[in-house]
């Protein structure tokens, strides 16, 4: 890629909520606005017909003719008499084949860089060793692993005074891959006092900062995404990082544009 080139990405998703539509809408109006990104293909893990959700997405996919793989897991895990994946322990061994056979559905398309957005399958080896993949993770760098409930409560519990976002480089180490870049915002204060440290997760997640948390998380991911890809485009930032990329000032920069 020279700098004349747009970054060429596959995103990788379960578009299964306006989460990830929302997220890649962005990209799209974005590059439509001159972001130097291209979209080489968008590859599902559900097919047509299984949600109305990622049918949406397949319908906004294909009014902007971008190349699109789908290969449903659930439909492939049922073909090959797997179980489903269980918190905590190793991923079943149909999970590589999907990821293999995933995998080759992306090798048909030219690209630089695949960012994964609301993908709710763990990649395996057959994925992440054949591609340069980045994911999203609601956290700083050296902050809470796990899904973002799991961080909010973590965060909450342990009465932090800020988080973050980050990209990091997908490998066998979830959630603690290479960190490309990051972003951070304040965590504001809990107006109903320290949490018991007994409080359970449930707890937790009732009190109206767990909403407050999220929702600062949430407004800076799609800036974030943008700030990111930019930055490699322009050379700022390389796979893998150097050093981690302090995004934060273009972040707020982009939100107070409202972007």
């Amino acid at each position: 890629m020279t700098p004349a080139e747009p970054l060429r990405v596959a995103w990788l998703t379960t578009g299964r909520g306006p989460g990830s539509y929302g997220a890649l809408e962005t990209l799209c109006t974005a590059i439509d606005a001159g972001l130097p990104v291209e979209l080489a293909v968008v590859f599902l893990n559900r097919e047509r017909g299984e949600f109305e959700a990622t049918d949406r997405l397949l319908d906004y996919l294909d009014a902007r003719n971008v190349p699109v793989e789908s290969l449903s897991s659930v439909r492939f895990r049922k073909a090959q008499g797997g179980r489903r994946s269980r918190p905590g322990e190793p991923l079943p061994p149909w999970r590589r084949a999907f990821d293999e056979a995933a995998a080759d559905r992306l090798a048909r398309h030219s690209f630089d860089l695949a960012v994964m957005f609301g993908y709710m399958l763990i990649a395996t080896e057959a994925l992440y060793d054949r591609f340069p993949i980045i994911n999203d993770h609601p956290a700083l760098p050296d902050g809470p692993r796990g899904t973002y409930q799991e961080v909010i409560a973590e965060l909450i519990g342990a009465g932090s005074e800020e988080s973050g976002c980050m990209y990091h480089l997908v490998t066998g180490d979830l959630d603690r891959g290479p960190v490309l870049s990051y972003c951070r915002f304040p965590i504001p204060a809990d107006p109903t006092a320290c949490v018991p440290p007994n409080a359970t997760r449930a707890e937790i997640e009732a009190r109206p900062h767990d909403d407050e948390i999220r929702a600062r998380g949430v407004g800076r991911e799609r800036p974030f995404l943008i700030e990111t890809l930019r930055a490699l485009h322009e050379g700022r930032l390389a796979v893998p990082a150097e050093r981690p990329l302090d995004l934060t000032e273009q972040v707020e920069a982009a939100l107070s544009r409202g972007v």
